[in-house]
């Protein structure tokens, strides 16, 4: 797997110089049917895909806020780790709630293993950082590698349905903000040491794999 690293913006940089597409959830008051309606003419091939996509986009946000929870629960303290974590959970706050927007608007079933993420992200952030910050930082390397490879192929996906409808458009947006978001996550973890973390090489072969097989689970249950 091929390691990509982007130059870290701080959040409130990118925020600042972009408007964002998250904001059509977050921010606006206007109804309209980007926002409120889904596509009515995708073939059933390309519903399945776009409800695979949400349900798998929504769990993997419940489990990245319970990550961050788990972390910033062992190193929250801490005068650096502390903030730079509650940075990133912060921003998977939002995402999990723009996500949880989207599933209601295009009438998605959440995963069956909602309960699941929640214990296993807890799990994998709490323990993670009780090995170390480095090991932490070990952590959402790897987590932030695989859902950043993950969006990118949803956008494929996503760019071979019709965008007649304003929601299909606007959700491509959003899926490319959220990848360039983790995968500012990604290289802030790679500066503040994650590679120096013990058997960084397997932590990372472990979690990336967890990861994909969590992605493929949601997909279907």
């Amino acid at each position: 797997m091929m390691l990509i690293l982007y130059r870290h913006v701080p959040a409130s940089t990118v925020t600042l110089r972009r408007c964002l597409a998250s904001q059509a959830y977050t921010q606006s008051s206007e109804n309209s049917a980007a926002t409120l309606d889904t596509p009515s003419n995708l073939s059933p091939d390309q519903r399945s895909a776009l409800e695979s996509a949400l349900r798998v986009d929504q769990a993997g946000e419940i489990a990245a806020n319970w990550i961050y929870h788990g972390q910033h629960f062992i190193l929250g303290r801490q005068p650096i780790t502390g903030p730079l974590i509650q940075e990133m959970w912060d921003q998977e706050k939002k995402h999990l709630l723009v996500m949880d927007k989207l599933q209601l608007q295009h009438k998605i079933r959440p995963t069956v293993l909602t309960e699941v993420a929640k214990i296993a992200g807890f799990g994998l952030g709490a323990v993670t950082a009780l090995m170390g910050k480095e090991a932490a930082m070990a952590c959402t390397e790897a987590v932030e590698t695989v859902i950043g490879e993950h969006y990118n192929d949803q956008l494929k996906e996503l760019n071979t349905m019709p965008s007649d409808h304003p929601s299909i458009p606007l959700l491509k947006d959003i899926v490319k903000e959220f990848r360039d978001d983790e995968l500012e996550h990604l290289d802030t973890a790679v500066l503040n040491d994650s590679q120096r973390a013990p058997a960084h090489a397997l932590l990372s072969s472990v979690i990336g794999l967890g990861c994909q097989t969590a992605i493929e689970l949601c997909k279907r249950i």
